[in-house]
């Protein structure tokens, strides 16, 4: 029996999904084509007014547009604005949490505010940009777009600091929050019960604990050597599962952390400083002067054992970058899959699309489960493996 109404979910979920989001798409159309036919109208009356021969030429312009100019759907667009960082948290329609906005104006003061204080020019809060707000504190004019945001003092440009809470910060510290609870509480279930079998939360982080201590730090580093290693190896590990985790939540806001440029150029640098600090002779000493090679060869040969110390933390931050947005982009390929082929072929052609991509996303979905485990994996792997060649001892 359970089986069957899994199936008969499954079925509705596969069958309407596409439809659901055809009609969300389409009434987005209607309004947007409401409003460029208003506008046409306005200025298809100013003209009559100026000139009557103009008038008959903008009545033609104006029906050519009427039937042509419709809004399109773009599906770079569309993709990048689901992956990329924003300044609020964006549900489904237009439910959504703004986020506070934090700016530094050289020589007037901070500025604190909400997100939604932002509107368009007509006062607004949809549509594409740009998007304005007033600064409560310095009273400068702050301007929003797709090159970030500016201000203005009086018509002059000024010098500020974004360091505004935005949506990989707000998950990322919400991410934090939950591991210190939780290893907390895990902590304090093995002092309740010592010597015995862990249960709950404990049981749970265990194997996860023991697989990163056991069968990556030691291993790769050593046992008298990675003790050291292991709370940082631990904390990367759970901090990356978590918001990967995170970003695969439906309707949860669509999180992208991992996939965020400044997110993980802070793991690769952490990574930088402790193989830098902990490296010791032998490992400086090959990196300066590797020994058996040729003194002349020496100035090819260091060079790029420098740059390889560069390089290692980089290809690290490159790649979870660019797995964990591949997988986003690869689910809302598909879904704007349905839009195309609805523009295209109609409602028919969007829902024949839309059950072969829904069947695809939620095989994608299950398949980035793995990748969320996966990649936080292989930057630990790393991680380690950095490690053990800076603390290594010399082979006698």
């Amino acid at each position: 029996m359970v089986r069957h109404i899994t199936r008969l979910i499954i079925s509705a979920v596969v069958f309407t999904a596409p439809i659901t989001a055809i009609s969300q798409h389409e009434s987005h159309g209607e309004e947007h084509h409401e409003e460029v036919e208003n506008s046409h109208d306005a200025q298809h009356q100013e003209t009559l007014h100026e000139n009557s021969h103009e008038a008959g030429h903008g009545d033609s312009h104006h029906h050519d547009d009427e039937h042509g100019h419709e809004e399109k759907f773009v599906a770079g667009d569309f993709i990048m604005h689901h992956i990329a960082d924003a300044n609020e948290i964006h549900f489904f329609g237009d439910v959504s949490v703004p986020l506070p906005m934090i700016i530094y104006v050289e020589g007037k003061g901070l500025d604190v505010f909400m997100s939604s204080s932002f509107h368009s020019e007509h006062g607004g809060h949809g549509g594409h940009g740009p998007y304005y707000a007033t600064g409560p504190s310095t009273g400068v004019e702050y301007t929003k777009d797709e090159n970030g945001i500016s201000a203005k003092d009086h018509g002059e440009e000024v010098a500020i600091w974004d360091i505004s809470i935005t949506k990989s910060v707000f998950g990322t510290l919400m991410i934090l929050t939950l591991m210190i609870l939780m290893l907390r509480l895990a902590a304090k279930s093995y002092a309740r019960r010592p010597g015995q079998a862990p249960t709950g939360l404990a049981n749970v982080l265990e194997p996860l604990i023991l697989f990163v201590r056991d069968d990556i730090a030691y291993p790769i580093i050593g046992k008298h050597k990675a003790d050291k290693f292991v709370p940082f190896l631990l904390t990367t590990f759970f901090f990356i599962v978590g918001c990967n985790l995170l970003g695969l939540i439906p309707f949860a806001g669509g999180f992208n952390i991992t996939g965020t440029m400044g997110v993980t150029i802070v793991l690769a640098t952490l990574v930088f400083i402790i193989t830098s600090i902990n490296g010791n002779k032998h490992y400086w000493g090959h990196l300066v002067s590797p020994p058996g090679v040729p003194f002349l060869v020496k100035f090819i040969v260091v060079p790029i054992e420098l740059f390889g110390i560069i390089l290692k933390p980089t290809v690290l931050m490159i790649r979870l970058t660019a797995n964990m947005s591949a997988g986003h982009i690869i689910i809302l390929s598909f879904v704007s899959l349905v839009f195309i082929f609805n523009n295209s072929y109609g409602a028919a052609g969007g829902v024949g699309i839309g059950v072969f991509s829904t069947l695809f996303m939620i095989f994608m979905y299950f398949l980035e489960l793995l990748v969320a485990f996966l990649q936080a994996y292989v930057f630990t792997l790393l991680a380690a493996i950095y490690f053990s060649e800076a603390t290594q001892e010399p082979h006698h």
